[in-house]
């Protein structure tokens, strides 16, 4: 399942998240011990609700058409064993133009996967490899 934040759709429309190549830096970070909130804003929210990011990597590619979001499939390096990984969190690490990432506190939500692909993860200490959705949806759709 893909959810899309409700507070992400508000940060599409006032021009806040760029989901475009040269626009916002969007990331997609492997998540373990967190419970979907359509409350929840910002990546400080999914930690303070217990969630661990065991790895994060920038999405390239970016494409948004017809309100359809999608990018290269994603890799994560060496991700060291443990327990399953059953969520995928995307979200904005940047300010709106790119740059550096800021703040826990002010990386905004996008998407929450929860299944698809090869969801739950299990962590070998092997690259981990995602392949988005080839579905209508891709990762998610506004």
């Amino acid at each position: 399942m893909s959810e899309i934040y409700p507070k992400a759709k508000e940060g599409f429309l006032a021009g806040e998240i760029v989901w475009k190549e040269g626009g916002s830096t969007i990331k997609a970070a492997l998540v373990r011990g967190y419970t979907y909130s359509a409350n929840h804003k910002f990546m400080s929210d999914v930690i303070s609700a217990g969630g661990t990011i065991v790895a994060s990597e920038t999405l390239t590619s970016l494409t948004n058409t017809n309100g359809v979001m999608d990018a290269a499939d994603g890799v994560w390096e060496g991700v060291p064993e443990g327990d399953p990984i059953p969520h995928i969190i995307i979200y904005q690490a940047s300010a709106v133009e790119g740059g550096s990432d800021v703040a826990p506190s002010e990386q905004r939500l996008i998407f929450w996967l929860d299944r698809g692909g090869n969801i739950p993860i299990m962590p070998n200490g092997e690259n981990i490899n995602v392949q988005w959705s080839p579905g209508a949806d891709r990762i998610g759709a506004l």
